[in-house]
């Protein structure tokens, strides 16, 4: 009965436009624990001690208050708010521990309605909001759905080349040892899976890489040590035709392999689809731009691979994979270049035009699908405070801050480019990017932020009118 009332009261909810299912992903070390702790603090400082002056609900008066309440989904884990918060507010102040799970947390928003069927039916009304957070490593797989193995596998044997095929050398030379054809011995298997993870987290901890697949191989979850994240691609298929490949025994390494990659297709990626992501509305995109512009180009260049292959899952149309097997409803998506408070005020816009360039091809896809989109420039929290330095008798602008290990630091990291950089960039310009600790926090203030307001407006601003 209880599943029959939750099911119900989402549906009135959604009848009256009074719930919003926001999901919030990007890429590793993009800011999402950030993000999100800091627009629940923002909301729940709304009647007390604001600091949103973009966000039309606030500015105006109507967003009366917000307070946590109980999430309907009893099977996802709850986004740990107080944690991040204790951690922010810690001496010194630290950031929030990466959640590495699909997390949720519902608020409740009561606001005075301003038009519409609401407006005449009540003074006050209540909008609920469910922000879901999830690895964008997982949108990666979506792809997987439209290759078989052998596909997947010639695939990944393209980017062995330059970093990647260095820090893959290990598994390439176990992997070498296995013959497709012999009987499945699942602890070659096994050892040879755990190399090529290894090779994964290499990429994303080492290399500075952001594609990898499958993307819950390093965000494993619930599936940590679990059969269906043992399999790796057969990156030796020059070594033999597809047809002899094809017609191996079904008890062979190479189909064991072909059997956990179709499990992992129909199991984790479809059921992932499925149960989350078809029954978002709205979606934030957070991207680091910066991290890689620090790493040098061919970081830069797969950070611009892996956000294509995010970008499938904003093809809606109707031929689309998506469109196909789950129907998604999404009808806004903000994609948000992060840290801004890392780079000084000037290179706010070229961020915001260099972020247009990553996203490009999908902006149009979705514009033709008729989904909103719009990119934005924000720090979730900020890190450091923008000033001017004197030098050679000239006021420069720069940043001031506190360093991961406690040292205070006053820097001007360098000029973002306004457009996708090219090899020269590398060569010609220098841009030093510092991860900074936050900055000391008062816990009966907001915390502070650059353009979160704006982010909340398009976001949820029209569902508060």
């Amino acid at each position: 009965m209880n599943r029959i009332g939750n099911e119900f009261n989402k549906l009135v909810n959604r009848s009256l436009d009074r719930h919003v299912r926001l999901a919030v992903t990007g890429l590793s070390r993009a800011g999402k624990t950030a993000f999100i702790t800091s627009l629940i603090n923002q909301l729940m400082h709304v009647s007390t001690n604001p600091r949103l002056p973009l966000f039309t609900a606030v500015r105006d008066g109507h967003l009366l208050g917000a307070k946590r309440v109980p999430q309907l989904d009893l099977h996802v884990p709850k986004f740990a708010y107080d944690e991040g918060m204790n951690a922010l507010l810690s001496t010194p102040p630290a950031w929030p521990d990466p959640t590495r799970d699909v997390s949720q947390t519902r608020l409740a928003l009561r606001y005075k309605p301003q038009k519409g069927p609401m407006k005449l039916l009540q003074d006050t009304a209540t909008l609920y909001l469910d922000i879901v957070d999830y690895p964008g490593e997982w949108l990666l797989d979506l792809p997987l759905l439209d290759m078989n193995f052998i596909e997947w596998s010639a695939q990944q044997a393209k980017l062995m080349k330059g970093q990647r095929e260095a820090l893959a050398q290990d598994w390439l030379t176990l992997g070498a040892e296995l013959d497709p054809f012999a009987p499945a011995d699942e602890a070659q298997i096994e050892a040879i899976s755990k190399a090529f993870t290894d090779y994964l987290y290499a990429c994303k901890s080492e290399g500075g890489l952001h594609w990898v697949q499958p993307g819950r191989f390093v965000l494993p979850g619930e599936l940590a040590g679990a059969p269906v994240l043992q399999f790796f691609p057969f990156a030796w298929l020059q070594h033999y035709s597809e047809a002899e490949l094809v017609q191996a025994d079904e008890h062979s390494n190479f189909a064991m392999l072909a059997q956990r990659y179709k499990y992992y297709q129909q199991h984790v990626v479809k059921a992932f689809y499925r149960d989350h992501f078809s029954k978002f509305d709205r979606q934030i995109i957070l991207v680091d731009c910066l991290q890689p512009l620090n790493a040098g180009p061919e970081s830069f260049n797969d950070m611009r691979q892996a956000l294509d292959q995010l970008m499938q899952s904003f093809k809606y149309g109707r031929s689309s994979l998506m469109r196909r097997l789950f129907s998604p409803r999404i009808d806004k998506v903000l994609f948000a270049a992060t840290k801004a408070d890392h780079v000084t005020p000037e290179q706010h816009p070229n961020l915001v035009s260099l972020l247009q360039q990553l996203v490009n091809e999908a902006w149009q896809t979705a514009s033709f699908e008729g989904i909103k989109m719009d990119c934005v420039s924000l720090s979730s929290i900020q890190a450091t405070e923008p000033g001017f330095v004197s030098y050679h008798g000239q006021q420069m602008p720069a940043l001031r801050g506190h360093t991961l290990d406690e040292q205070p630091q006053t820097i001007y990291p360098g000029e973002v480019p306004r457009r996708l950089p090219n090899e020269n960039y590398w060569e010609q310009n220098g841009f030093d990017f510092v991860n900074f600790r936050p900055l000391a926090q008062q816990n009966d203030e907001p915390l502070p932020h650059i353009r979160m307001d704006k982010a909340l407006e398009y976001l949820l601003g029209d569902k508060l009118q």
